[in-house]
């Protein structure tokens, strides 16, 4: 959990970013900063930087939001049943932060797990992988190739 309070997160955070991860928003579709981004690194929860997703589970999908086949770890997230716009959908929230993320869809790459978490960019921080030494995330180098 964030050791943040919710008026220091609104200090760190965007408005944007504020919506997403502490009161479930979404995003417009095709108009987060990394739907469309494919550099090498890691993804990091923006409120707590917990270590998320790696670029190389990235993928495009066309749904209009980044989309992974997995988490970096099982532990990284964790699920939540999501009945809000009269859909039933599993919401994706950051383990240690609590950050509302996404939602984890069945219709991803068969030869990947067949998962398609489509995450929004403001619930995001991309660490490249240049910087991930000097960020402290360098012990997870050795999961991109």
């Amino acid at each position: 959990m964030s050791n943040l309070s919710k008026e220091e997160l609104k200090q760190k955070l965007t408005p944007e970013e504020y919506a997403v991860t502490q009161e479930a928003a979404t995003e417009p579709a095709f108009t987060g900063k990394y739907d469309n981004f494919f550099e090498k690194g890691i993804y990091v929860d923006v409120a707590t930087g917990e270590p998320l997703f790696i670029s190389d589970d990235k993928y495009n999908s066309g749904c209009g939001w980044p989309a992974f086949t997995k988490p970096i770890d099982k532990a990284a997230v964790k699920n939540n049943t999501d009945d809000s716009f009269g859909m039933i959908r599993t919401e994706v929230r950051s383990s240690d932060g609590n950050s509302h993320l996404g939602h984890v869809f069945p219709d991803g790459p068969a030869d990947k797990g067949g998962l398609r978490y489509c995450i929004n960019s403001a619930a995001l921080k991309f660490i490249p992988y240049d910087e991930m030494d000097k960020d402290g995330y360098g012990q997870y180098k050795k999961l991109i190739k």
